[in-house]
């Protein structure tokens, strides 16, 4: 981990851009392409991404929400995925980027015909770096797993919402019908950004 005191300044950054962003813009074609430059930046390095944010669990893939708009036009998640983790297959409802901070995630796309979801045959292995994107009108239908069996796997998602409190779908895996659900988050805490104390006492000490 960095030995920086202020090792989450790159998300406060982040933060800060994006809110810029949506101020200057609700274009989604805007958003996505200048968001992809913004998110490349903050994952270029994967020291600020506090412990408590990137927990394996042993049951399922978690998803922490890092941060969320005051006026929820953008949040920023945390998913944490465990060998063997996968989500159903889900859309989204609103623009999304996800950016791979470590490890190795893969995403099979999928598509909406009516009442039927079915695989477009197009799938993609997520390395750290990489950024996918993902809408209504992009598609917005995918299964992501870890493609990992040694460890866990860390990708950041920034979306145009508060995704946690978002009406979405799923296909039960059981029946196969479309079904909602709302995909909460996994911590009740987010991090401390704004506690730039050690910066300023360094300054004028």
């Amino acid at each position: 981990m960095s030995a920086d005191p202020d090792s989450v300044a790159p998300l406060r950054e982040f933060v800060i851009e994006m809110t810029r962003l949506v101020e200057r813009t609700t274009e989604e074609a805007v958003l996505i392409a200048d968001g992809r430059q913004l998110l490349s930046r903050l994952i270029e390095k994967d020291d600020w991404l506090p412990e408590e944010f990137a927990q394996v669990a042993t049951d399922t893939y978690r998803q922490y929400l890092l941060y969320c708009d005051p006026l929820e036009r953008f949040s920023v998640v945390s998913f944490v995925w465990g060998p063997g983790h996968r989500t159903p297959v889900h859309d989204h409802t609103v623009w999304g980027l996800v950016g791979q901070l470590r490890g190795a995630e893969r995403c099979t796309e999928y598509q909406q015909d009516g009442a039927q979801v079915t695989p477009t045959g197009v799938e993609h292995l997520m390395n750290p770096g990489d950024i996918d994107a993902v809408s209504p009108t992009l598609g917005d239908w995918h299964v992501v797993a870890s493609a990992r069996d040694d460890g866990p796997s860390i990708s950041i998602h920034v979306y145009g919402a508060n995704i946690g409190a978002v009406s979405r779908h799923m296909v039960d895996a059981g029946s196969g019908q479309i079904k909602p659900f709302v995909s909460g988050y996994s911590s009740q805490t987010v991090p401390n950004l704004w506690d730039r104390s050690a910066q300023v006492r360094a300054a004028i000490a």
